[in-house]
């Protein structure tokens, strides 16, 4: 080793993600499979969950800067979502709509009725569940 070079010193960082551990634990656990889940595999489905989030976020800034808007709304991450073909496959079905539909009705004064889309007009398989149904508040 040459004199000039200094020994490296290595400094340990402690990582920490942006969400509670105890709550991204108990998502996981919803899952009946999961019995246990180890502490790296926490760390990494939280880190994947943030990276996730950010990536929603940027695309739904781009589509409010699009439409000269200075708020994101939830209109602009259900577009960034249907642009996004792979995250349009899973998600898509879970955001709710929140623009009604118009339709325009046969009767003669051909009035319009705007029909608001229910979001469990989708079908889900057999022993599945949506992802609201666990951020609804218990009654």
């Amino acid at each position: 080793m040459a004199e000039s070079e200094e020994p490296r010193t290595e400094t340990t960082e402690t990582l920490q993600s942006s969400f509670p551990a105890g709550r991204v634990k108990r998502i996981v656990k919803l899952d009946t499979e999961i019995n246990k889940i180890n502490s790296d595999a926490l760390f990494l489905i939280s880190n994947a969950t943030e990276l996730f989030v950010k990536f929603l976020t940027e695309k739904s800034s781009e589509v409010a800067v699009e439409k000269k808007r200075k708020m994101i709304k939830p209109e602009h991450l259900r577009v960034a979502v249907e642009r996004h073909r792979p995250t349009a496959d899973f998600l898509l079905d879970s955001l709710p709509d929140f623009l009604p539909t118009v339709q325009i009705s046969k009767e003669p004064e051909r009035s319009l009725k705007i029909k608001e889309k229910s979001s469990n007009s989708s079908v889900l398989p057999a022993g599945a569940r949506r992802i609201d149904s666990f951020f609804r508040k218990g009654t």
